[in-house]
């Protein structure tokens, strides 16, 4: 487990140059520089991005507040060997009016608010959230009523229904009916939005979530899960993640570094709790684009707004002959 950070340095005066931007651990694909010239020729056009909802499970600890993170297997084609939270898809079905979700905190119309999008939409993103929590941390926020949380979720007939969450087999809103128990919204708080820049082949716009994990549950182990997502996961204090990643030892999204940033000022898990109502949800979206590198070429200029630690400057090589006429030809589009 990484060391916790020694106490940053003071501040340097105001007239030394800046530091380099941190890369560290950041998830950086290599064919980005070419997807990035491309969209600029106009030679791919941007994929819809795919709703998607992710949780930052919290406990408190004698050193502070924890999160749960899950180590992506490097055979994934969407970062791969990267350390995230759980989360994932939007079911369509999570859309539908027809579904009749036992719904605790926050009613629809608040959450349509706050998320900034219809409420069928608010519905099946906070759905999305819970239900991707149980099936890949193996936690459930819900309840047989209002003011009750599940306490165990590991016997055989949980697993069961976790599997056939995944395999899409049971919709959500089935299962909770089935099982009798309310949907506890009330546990989550809003904390981030993000959407994978325009040139990535996968697009998510994702929103973050925060939510500490209930009395009496566990996260499920996953080293031994040949069919999921995941080879590993670890409760890390968020000083302890951030140090590990500007090491190089943690590859992580900037939403993930970023989002374990933002948590490092609070003591407890209440206060980033608390904290969730007041966040910004205006959506973070990478701009790239070509300049001109003083030695003529070019290089890529990737930024998120509001994250200058990200930005990347990438020395773009010559084209090789025909890529033009390849990508014409349908082989940067697929």
């Amino acid at each position: 487990m990484p060391s916790t950070p020694s106490s940053p340095s003071p501040s340097s005066p105001s007239s030394s140059p800046a530091p380099p931007p941190r890369t560290g651990g950041q998830w950086y694909p290599p064919e980005w520089p070419e997807r990035i010239r491309a969209l600029a020729a106009g030679r791919i056009v941007p994929v819809p991005p795919r709703r998607a909802a992710t949780v930052l499970l919290l406990r408190d600890t004698a050193g502070g507040p924890a999160v749960h993170l899950l180590r992506r297997r490097t055979s994934m084609a969407f970062a791969g060997g990267a350390y995230a939270y759980p989360g994932g898809v939007v079911d369509p079905r999570d859309e539908s009016d027809r579904l009749a979700v036992a719904w605790a905190g926050p009613a629809r119309a608040e959450w349509a608010r706050r998320l900034g999008v219809p409420e069928t939409v608010a519905q099946a993103v906070v759905c999305a959230a819970v239900r991707e929590t149980f099936e890949e941390a193996g936690v459930l926020l819900a309840g047989p009523d209002a003011d009750t949380v599940v306490a165990d979720t590991t016997g055989a007939d949980w697993e069961a229904d976790r599997v056939a969450l995944i395999a899409r087999e049971l919709s959500f809103a089935d299962f909770l009916v089935r099982r009798g128990l309310v949907l506890r919204g009330d546990l989550l708080g809003a904390w981030a939005r993000w959407i994978t820049p325009e040139f990535e082949a996968r697009r998510y716009d994702t929103w973050f979530f925060v939510a500490a994990l209930p009395a009496g549950q566990r996260t499920r182990d996953v080293s031994g899960d040949t069919s999921g997502e995941a080879d590993r996961a670890v409760w890390l204090r968020p000083a302890e993640a951030a140090a590990g990643y500007d090491r190089g030892e943690l590859l992580m999204m900037p939403p993930t570094i970023a989002t374990l940033r933002q948590l490092l000022p609070y003591a407890e898990v209440a206060g980033a709790l608390a904290a969730a109502r007041e966040r910004d949800l205006a959506p973070v979206l990478a701009r790239a684009y070509l300049e001109d590198d003083g030695a003529g070429g070019e290089r890529v200029v990737l930024r998120w707004p509001g994250h200058e630690e990200f930005t990347r400057h990438v020395p773009v090589p010559a084209e090789p002959p025909g890529a033009r006429d390849e990508a014409a030809n349908g082989g940067e589009a697929r």
